[in-house]
């Protein structure tokens, strides 16, 4: 099951975050063992939330955008690579707000491949944390 990551989602010192947002996943060494990592954060990089799970599928997806959504509420745009899950996610939660009439807060989704080569950089650190834990 996916497990919020130490030190980010439950954070008493957070930053506020604007209404556009990036949001990316990558495959990482966690103890010996392969695991997923969500990352979303703002266009200023202040980190929204993130999510390590095992398996990397709309349900995971959905499940943390909607905990970003909860936290710091409906974003503008997201940008998001070219990742089949997160578009299905935001597809999905976008027919959510449809039906239940809120029309005017769609959220305005974005494939950029190379764009979130700054949330890709990001990643390093966590690497290095994980892999020596």
């Amino acid at each position: 099951m996916a497990k919020p990551f130490a030190g980010t989602a439950g954070s008493s010192n957070k930053k506020p975050v604007v209404s556009s947002w990036w949001m990316n996943e990558t495959y990482i060494d966690v103890k010996g063992k392969w695991k997923y990592y969500y990352l979303a954060a703002d266009k200023f990089d202040n980190v929204n939330n993130s999510l390590l799970c095992e398996h990397s599928d709309e349900k995971v997806a959905r499940t943390c955008f909607n905990k970003d959504i909860n936290h710091n509420g409906l974003p503008r745009k997201v940008v998001i690579d070219r990742s089949c899950t997160n578009l299905l996610a935001l597809h999905n939660i976008n027919i959510q707000l449809c039906f239940t009439g809120r029309m005017l807060n769609v959220i305005e989704m974005l494939q950029v491949k190379y764009l979130n080569n700054l949330l890709e950089q990001s990643y390093r650190k966590v690497k290095v944390k994980c892999i020596s834990a």
